[in-house]
């Protein structure tokens, strides 16, 4: 069977009980703690800095992994492994030279993770994957949230498990957008072993349940190969 991460985005939390909220997504045994940073230009928006990671990290021993939705990751990089990061999500489609960035977070002591917008070919990762730990594949449109699960991200998944499988690599696969318990089983059935989920696991009034609810429909799928 295979296993399946769960990286809780707090995103979606309620910002202004931060710690409630992680100890709340804690107890329901999720896998890390997921953090997005925008900047505005990358993607319209701004969300959390630095200051974010390092109150998470005070507050849970869960990993936590950092998603830099910024234009030069490459510059702010070490404020955010020096914040508590465990894992640090950079873009292929970013302003900067992926493979010295990757090589500059590892160096550091960090695991690193390359991201890759729903329209980006998965094939233009191919000579950074036996650098990089993780592959994020983005199923929504970065920046908003609310948006529906884009269902052709999936044959990127599937394109990215075989070329693992076939260069006998070992970078983990993981989904970020529109997660729920009825797009989970797809990504696990694709090759993913981690989603990021944002409301589902904070929306409801016992994330337990909700948890619990992602991971039977992973296993469901799971089970089978």
């Amino acid at each position: 069977m295979r296993t399946v991460r769960l990286a809780a985005s707090i995103l979606a939390s309620n910002l202004g009980q931060l710690e409630e909220e992680v100890k709340r997504i804690e107890a329901a045994q999720v896998d890390a703690i997921h953090i997005d940073v925008m900047d505005g230009h990358f993607v319209p928006y701004f969300a959390f800095g630095a200051d974010t990671v390092q109150a998470v990290r005070k507050i849970t021993r869960l990993p936590v992994e950092v998603h830099l939705m910024i234009q030069q990751p490459d510059r702010y990089a070490r404020a955010f492994v020096e914040a508590g990061a465990d894992l640090l999500i950079v873009h292929l489609e970013a302003y900067h030279d992926p493979r010295r960035t990757i090589a500059r977070i590892q160096e550091m002591g960090c695991r690193c993770s390359l991201a890759i917008n729903p329209m980006t070919l998965v094939e233009n990762t191919y000579s950074l994957l036996k650098k990089v730990d993780q592959l994020l594949c983005m199923s929504v449109n970065p920046g908003f949230m609310g948006q529906p699960f884009i269902i052709e991200v999936l044959e990127k998944v599937r394109i990215a498990r075989a070329y693992r499988d076939k260069n006998h690599l070992h970078f983990d696969i993981s989904i970020d957008g529109g997660v729920t318990d009825e797009t989970i089983g797809p990504c696990v059935t694709a090759g993913a072993n981690q989603v990021v989920v944002g409301g589902p696991l904070f929306i409801p009034k016992e994330a337990k349940e909700a948890a619990h609810l992602l991971r039977a429909r992973a296993n469901e799928v799971g089970a089978g190969g």
